[in-house]
């Protein structure tokens, strides 16, 4: 019993986020999220008692997948550089499995009216930041980066690039292979830092 309710609260979880990238999540009614799964309103409010309650838990849910591919992009490099990369990879591979994903962190209405939304997505962001901050901070230290920019800013420039190209992505016909043209950027702001004389 208890197995079925998990896995029904996780269907709720991506029938939420499908809705969310088809019709934005400023949009999406927990009378929508039932219907496209075909239970009642009711039975929905079964496993989540309130609306924000089910957008705690996609945000968990979203930060948790973050967080693991994070994880496992770090396990597999060891050059600051090549880390860096990887984090980038694994935000664009994230957001190509969840396209919702930029449209949750930055709609309004939704983190202005929940704040418990807003304090997890705040906490997701800043640990991305705090990740890349730490590597480029080790690429200066290796001399692969140049040491006259300060991490937290190289950090900024990068979850920037990754923002930028997630909304054209998303805004558009996602006509561009995400991942791809989200490492090309990368690759052309890595060598706008790399050490002088590199």
């Amino acid at each position: 019993m208890r197995k079925r309710a998990e896995l029904r609260k996780a269907e709720i979880v991506a029938a939420l986020l499908g809705l969310a990238d088809s019709i934005g999540p400023d949009r999406v009614t927990t009378g929508a999220v039932a219907s496209s799964i075909g239970i009642t309103q009711a039975a929905l409010f079964r496993h989540f008692p309130t609306k924000d309650t089910l957008w705690q838990t996609v945000a968990e849910h979203v930060a948790e997948g973050l967080e693991e591919a994070w994880d496992d992009a770090l396990s597999r490099c060891d050059e600051p550089i090549a880390r860096l990369r990887a984090l980038i990879a694994a935000q664009f591979a994230q957001i190509a499995t969840t396209p919702a994903l930029p449209m949750l962190l930055f709609s309004r209405e939704l983190n202005v009216t929940n704040a418990e939304l807003r304090a997890t997505f705040n906490s997701t962001l800043k640990a991305f930041h705090r990740l890349l901050a730490r590597e480029v901070s080790a690429g200066q230290e290796a001399r692969a980066m140049r040491g006259d920019v300060m991490p937290d800013d190289v950090a900024v420039l990068l979850t920037s690039l990754v923002q930028g190209v997630a909304i054209r992505w998303a805004l558009g016909e996602r006509e561009f292979d995400l991942r791809e043209e989200g490492l090309r950027l990368f690759d052309v702001q890595c060598r706008l830092l790399a050490a002088r004389g590199e």
